[in-house]
């Protein structure tokens, strides 16, 4: 009779599992007003803060560069041709790109190992002529505002009039007195060139 007795006692018994809140005998019962023991969180250190904005600002610096490798150029201006939209020691942003200019446009050039900045005046199929009067595009004098001194052919260069084969543009300096330009060197190929100027940022505003 104790035999059978037990097995029901024990048939009565819930199954206690490791773990288990309730039926592990291994963990304390909380007195009233205990606060149940927080679990360690694992601290941040500075040298992974460090490491982690170190990380950003390597991201941020390989960004720039490659922007400024494939999509746009600078260029530190260091001559007076392009006076007075582009002085000496002005930084200019270039778009590498967008080629497809048209006149007024400013463009950086490479010119004999010299990069220049100078001004589309004329595209493919336009007649250039440069008389007396002034610069001449299709038989038209060219009023230009932003020019105050007179266009006037050199001794050396190319004979006028002379009209643009295509993806050729006929550049100018902005300083027409003494500049390097296509008055010496003629017509560009569009594709020896580097872009267009989007941004001159002047020296005293660095």
């Amino acid at each position: 009779m104790k035999t059978i007795r037990k097995k029901e006692e024990a048939s009565r018994t819930p199954n206690r599992q490791r773990g288990d809140p309730e039926g592990d005998d291994s963990t304390p019962p909380l007195s009233p007003g205990e606060a149940r023991p927080k679990a360690k969180v694992k601290r941040k250190t500075v040298w992974h803060d460090l490491g982690m904005l170190g990380v950003k600002i390597g991201a941020i610096v390989l960004i720039a560069v490659m922007l400024f490798s494939l999509v746009y150029g600078l260029h530190y201006n260091r001559e007076p041709d392009m006076l007075p939209a582009v002085k000496d020691g002005d930084l200019v942003i270039y778009y590498r790109w967008d080629r497809d200019y048209v006149a007024r446009d400013l463009i950086v050039l490479e010119h004999q190992g010299q990069t220049q900045v100078r001004r589309v005046v004329a595209v493919a199929g336009d007649t250039v002529d440069i008389s007396e009067q002034g610069l001449m595009i299709n038989g038209s004098l060219q009023q230009e505002r932003e020019i105050f001194f007179l266009t006037q052919r050199y001794e050396d260069g190319p004979k006028f009039p002379l009209t643009l084969g295509e993806g050729e543009v006929f550049v100018l300096g902005d300083y027409r007195e003494g500049a390097t330009d296509s008055r010496i060197y003629g017509p560009v190929n569009v594709e020896d060139t580097k872009g267009q100027v989007i941004t001159v940022l002047r020296r005293r505003n660095l």
